[in-house]
């Protein structure tokens, strides 16, 4: 697993780098920072200084800049601290590292919101081709950790934001992913203050709210080499996949929540 410090490793100390000459990375998975949160860091730099180097790199293709790889509270806090230089670790990080170390820093220290570590993990296997077990080494997280996390973005954009606003917790927004309408339960869940639990039950009360894939015949002895390809298939192309072989010949069907899901799975198959 690799973390700030693996990045940092052997090569010096920091040094004060002017700070409007650090930049944020584009990519970096956390986009929500509190104003409470970070004035409070400001006054502690005021007082103390900043007692922990950031860590940067030489910004790709800019002269003289460098670009955030973790720290960005700390870089935030400093600007609003009035500080005119900061102190940085500088590394030679390729685009994977820093996105790596990014997640890592985040997800270690809880400070993503449930949809920003979902996005970090989506850029991890879509932009670096990482499978989910290669993304939960890296994150130090289960592979079923990593797989429902990346679950929530089967969900709508009003009930993606309800989730990011804290309107809904995780646990609410597994119990209504598989629902044919979660837009609907959630509201209900926001508007009747339910809990975890009571929603669950109101999922299962829902009508048409069985998995996408279809239910199998009981007594059906299913083959295990087919179940498994199914799996490994579904982790690659990110859908629902479903196989009906018979001696050899058969049916592949592949199935989406989302346009947007549409959209991923034909990048991934034009890409490929």
């Amino acid at each position: 697993m690799l973390g700030e410090g693996d990045a940092a490793g052997e090569g010096g100390g920091g040094r004060e780098i002017p700070i409007e000459l650090i930049v944020r990375n584009p990519d970096q998975p956390r986009r929500a920072f509190g104003d409470a949160e970070i004035e409070e860091l400001a006054a502690s730099i005021r007082e103390k200084g900043v007692l922990q180097p950031v860590l940067v790199r030489p910004t790709p293709g800019v002269e003289s800049q460098f670009q955030l790889v973790a720290g960005e509270r700390r870089w935030r806090a400093a600007q609003k601290a009035g500080l005119r230089s900061l102190p940085a670790l500088v590394r030679e990080l390729d685009d994977l590292q820093v996105l790596e170390i990014a997640i890592v820093e985040n997800v270690q220290r809880t400070d993503l919101n449930p949809l920003e570590e979902a996005l970090g993990y989506r850029a991890l296997m879509d932009k670096f081709g990482r499978t989910q077990e290669a993304v939960a080494q890296v994150v130090g997280k289960s592979r079923p950790h990593v797989a429902n996390a990346l679950r929530l973005l089967n969900l709508p954009a009003e009930v993606q934001a309800m989730l990011a606003d804290g309107r809904l917790s995780t646990g609410h927004a597994r119990a209504i992913v598989g629902s044919p309408d979660p837009l609907a339960l959630a509201k209900q869940i926001v508007d009747r203050g339910l809990n975890v639990r009571e929603t669950e039950a109101l999922a299962r009360k829902a009508p048409e709210t069985k998995s996408a894939r279809p239910t199998r015949k009981e007594g059906v002895v299913r083959n295990p080499d087919i179940d498994a390809l199914e799996n490994d298939l579904s982790e690659i192309l990110g859908v629902e996949v479903e196989l009906r072989d018979r001696g050899g010949a058969g049916e592949l069907r592949l199935r989406y929540a989302t346009l947007e899901q549409l959209d991923d799975l034909c990048r991934r198959l034009m890409r490929s």
